[in-house]
């Protein structure tokens, strides 16, 4: 099908496609709510183990800082599993407050460089933002080591190295229009296949070439008549 066959379709339907547009988008215009704020929180911490002397001073604590990079990474991967956050939301909850796992896994992000890893903490609630980062801190300095086998005999192998902060991060313009954006986009893709129905069960003839198309052959036609 041709381009301006297609527009001639269009041309036609076009208010088949604007209606559930309009109703998608009055609705979204009496229900929509702005995003709340979330607050976040950044720690970093120190990763490594004391270096155990066998061969030479600098030879042993080559390898010493060649493995806390190891660590680092390796919490770093260790902070985003649902075992680290069931283990985070026991914690909370011994302190009264009970949060879902899924909730603390999802609010958790981490990097790290070298022998410094970094965990973002967002979270909805800021009163109860201290409580979780703090939970998240004491299992990585307490228990970081129990995750590896081959560092239980080890102790602790991450020391938080500043105290987390708090900070307000107001819903980005990609939050506050996604939602209704999607919204729009697919009631506009009911209206064209709308259209598209329309087109497919529209039994009326409206041009010669339809007839043709048919087998039908046109002797003539009448012009429309105009004022």
């Amino acid at each position: 099908m041709e381009i301006h066959q297609l527009m001639k379709i269009w041309l036609r339907w076009w208010w088949l496609a604007l209606i559930p547009v309009v109703v998608v988008g009055g609705y979204t215009a009496l229900t929509y709510r702005r995003p709340g704020t979330v607050y976040q929180t950044v720690m970093r911490f120190a990763a490594g183990s004391e270096p155990a002397a066998t061969l030479s001073e600098d030879y042993d604590r080559y390898y010493a800082w060649l493995s806390s990079e190891y660590i680092a990474n390796a919490l770093a991967d260790i902070a985003v599993t649902g075992t680290f956050a069931e283990n985070v939301a026991v914690r909370l909850n011994e302190n009264g407050l009970a949060v879902d796992p899924r909730a603390i896994q999802g609010a958790i992000a981490s990097d790290n460089v070298q022998s410094v890893f970094f965990i973002y903490v967002t979270w909805p609630d800021a009163a109860q933002l201290p409580h979780v980062a703090d939970a998240i801190s004491a299992e990585l300095t307490e228990n970081g080591a129990v995750y590896f086998p081959q560092l239980r005999a080890i102790g602790s192998v991450a020391r938080r190295v500043d105290p987390p902060q708090t900070t307000a991060l107001p819903p980005s313009l990609r939050a506050q229009l996604l939602g209704p954006g999607l919204r729009l986009a697919l009631a506009l893709a009911v209206g064209i296949g709308l259209v598209a129905l329309a087109h497919y069960l529209d039994p009326v003839v409206r041009e010669r070439a339809e007839l043709e198309a048919l087998g039908i052959e046109v002797l003539n036609t009448i012009p429309k008549q105009r004022t």
